[in-house]
C-alpha cells in the first residue's frame, strides 16, 4: 500500500520526492508508506483549490449533490479494501473498521441533502421601497486537519459538507493513517469530483502544512480534530487573517449512573463507550460515576465484563480490543493506571502491558477497571485515550451533575436513569455539546457534533455542519421606482 499525493486531479509524488513509512501498531511491521509532502507541495494543493473554486462554486447544488451521492456509493463498493487498509495502519478489529467506513458514507449522503437544501431568506423589509435578501455562498478554500483515530469517518465528516457548500478543500491526515485518507479520497475522485475540488497532502511533519495554509488569505476556513494544546495554538496562528477555525479537542467524557437506571444498559452503555477502538475516542468514558446503592454491584459487572474482552490483532476473528496507535500512548496509559493505584485506587481488571507472545512487537494494554478514583489522580483530569475506565461513587444528583462538570473540557457526557423528569434536569445542566441518556453510542451524520469549553467550537454534522462552509451574505435591495417618486 502505497499514497501519492492528490492534486488538481492527478496523483503525484512529493516535490522532493521523499516518503514516509506506515507501520501495522500491532505487529510494528512496516504496511506501506506515503508521499512526505513539504509546503511546495501544500503550496499546489492551494493553488489547484483555489483555480477550482469558481468552477465549483457555480456548480448547481442538485449536481453537487449527486457527485457526493455517488461517493457514498463509491465508498460502500470499497469498504472491505478501505477497512482492511484502515486495520492495517490503525490497528482497530476489522468490524469496527468496517463500521466507520459506512459511517463516512454516511456523511456523503447526508450533506448531498444538505447541498439541496441550504436556503437563503427573503426578510421583511423595513419600508416598502426595499427587498431584504439573505445569501449562503461558500466560504471559499478550506484545510482540513484529521487525527488517526477514525481516519475514514473524519475526513468524510469535513470534506463532505465543504463540497457540499461549494468549497474546495486540502485535506492533511495524520502522519499514522494516511493510507485510509487516500483510499477515501479516491473513491471521492473516482466518483466524478471534478479535479481541485478535494486535495490530498500527506507529511511526514505536519508543521509546514499549518505554516502554508495560514499564511495563504486564499484559505479562509480550517477544520482541525485533535488535541486541545495543538488547537490553541491554531487560533493563535488564525489571528493574523482572521481565517475562519473550527475545532473538536480532547474530551474527558463523565459516565453517569443513578441507582434507578436499568443496570444491564448502563452496562452496556459504559463497554460500548470505553472501549471502542480501544478507548482511543475524544467522546469515550473517562470517568465513571456511579450512585452509591448500586455502587458494587455495577462496579462487579464492569470489571467482569472488562476482564473478558478480546485482545490481538484487528484481523484477528472475535478480537474486541487492538492495539494502541503506538508505544507513546502505551507510556500514557500505563502512567494513569499507576498513578491512580500509587494514589489508592484498587485495580479490578488489566492494568498491564501486553507484552508477550502475539503482543511482543506491539502497542498492546490490557483493558483496565480501577476502583476508587479521586480529585488527585491524573486520570481524574487528564484524557487517557486508551482502555482504562475509572470509577467512583455518588450521592445525590446535584453532586453528580458538580463532578461530571467538573472539568475544562466539555465535547461528550453520559448518564442512565429511569426517571424523566431527572433526564431532562441533568441532560440541561451539563455543560457538554454531545450528551447521550440512557446510551453510550452518540454518533452520526444527521445531528450536529462538537463541544464546549476547552472542547471547541463550531459543529459537524447534521443541519448544522455545512453552515461552517457557509457566510451569510445580506443584500439590501432598493426600488429605484419607488425612491425617485
Amino acid at each position: 500500500m502505497h499514497a501519492r499525493l492528490l492534486i488538481d486531479g492527478e496523483w503525484v509524488e512529493a516535490d522532493g520526492g521523499g516518503r514516509f513509512d506506515v507501520c501495522d501498531p500491532a505487529t510494528g511491521a512496516t504496511v506501506g508508506s506515503a508521499a512526505a509532502g513539504s509546503e511546495v507541495d501544500v503550496r499546489r494543493a492551494v493553488d489547484a483549490a483555489a483555480a477550482a473554486l469558481p468552477g465549483w462554486r457555480a456548480t448547481a447544488a442538485v449536481d453537487r449533490s449527486k457527485i457526493l451521492r455517488r461517493a457514498a456509493a463509491v465508498v460502500r463498493e470499497r469498504a472491505e479494501q478501505i477497512a482492511a487498509t484502515m486495520t492495517a495502519e490503525q490497528g482497530k478489529p476489522l468490524a469496527e473498521s468496517r463500521g466507520e467506513v459506512e459511517y463516512a458514507a454516511s456523511f456523503f449522503d447526508w450533506f448531498a441533502g444538505e447541498a439541496e437544501r441550504a436556503y437563503g431568506q427573503v426578510v421583511p423589509a423595513m419600508n416598502a421601497a426595499n427587498r431584504v435578501l439573505v445569501l449562503p455562498q461558500p466560504v471559499g478554500v478550506a484545510a482540513a486537519i484529521t487525527p488517526w483515530n477514525f481516519p475514514a469517518a473524519l475526513v468524510a465528516r469535513k470534506l463532505a459538507p465543504a463540497m457540499a457548500a461549494g468549497c474546495t478543500s486540502i485535506v492533511k491526515p495524520a502522519e499514522a493513517t494516511p493510507l485510509t485518507a487516500a483510499a477515501l479520497l479516491a473513491a471521492v475522485t473516482d466518483a466524478g469530483t471534478p479535479p481541485g475540488v478535494a486535495n490530498l497532502v500527506t507529511l511526514a511533519d505536519p508543521r509546514p502544512f499549518s505554516a502554508a495554509i495560514f499564511a495563504d488569505q486564499r484559505v479562509r476556513k480550517v477544520s482541525f480534530t485533535g488535541s486541545t494544546e495543538v488547537g490553541k495554538h491554531l487560533i493563535r496562528m488564525s489571528a493574523d487573517q482572521v481565517k475562519r477555525v473550527s475545532l473538536e479537542l480532547g474530551g474527558h467524557a463523565p459516565y453517569v449512573v443513578f441507582a434507578d437506571a436499568d443496570l444491564d444498559q448502563a452496562v452496556d452503555g459504559i463497554m460500548a463507550s470505553k472501549f471502542r477502538n480501544a478507548g482511543q475516542t475524544c467522546v469515550c468514558a473517562n470517568r465513571v460515576y456511579v450512585q452509591r446503592p448500586v455502587y458494587e454491584q455495577v462496579l462487579a459487572m464492569l470489571a467482569t465484563r472488562t476482564a473478558a474482552l478480546t485482545v490481538g490483532r484487528g484481523t484477528e476473528p472475535g478480537v474486541e480490543i487492538g492495539p494502541l496507535i503506538d508505544a507513546k500512548a502505551v507510556e500514557k496509559v500505563d502512567a494513569h493506571v499507576r498513578d491512580a493505584v500509587d494514589k489508592g485506587a484498587r485495580l479490578l481488571a488489566g492494568g498491564t502491558r501486553l507484552t508477550d507472545g502475539a503482543f511482543a512487537e506491539g502497542s498492546f494494554y490490557a483493558p483496565t477497571v480501577l476502583d476508587g478514583i479521586s480529585p488527585e489522580m491524573r486520570i481524574w483530569t487528564e484524557e487517557t485515550f486508551g482502555p482504562v475506565a475509572g470509577v467512583t461513587a455518588f450521592d445525590s444528583e446535584e453532586e453528580a451533575i458538580r463532578l461530571a462538570n467538573d472539568s475544562v473540557y466539555g465535547l461528550s457526557a453520559y448518564f442512565h436513569t429511569r426517571d424523566y423528569a431527572r433526564l431532562l434536569r441533568v441532560a440541561e445542566q451539563l455543560e457538554y455539546g454531545v450528551v447521550g441518556a440512557n446510551t453510550g453510542i452518540i454518533s452520526a451524520a444527521n445531528v450536529p457534533f462538537g463541544g464546549m469549553k476547552e472542547s471547541g467550537y463550531g459543529r459537524e454534522g447534521g443541519s448544522l455542519g455545512i453552515d461552517e462552509y457557509l457566510e451569510h451574505k445580506y443584500v439590501l435591495v432598493a426600488d429605484v421606482s419607488q425612491t425617485r417618486r
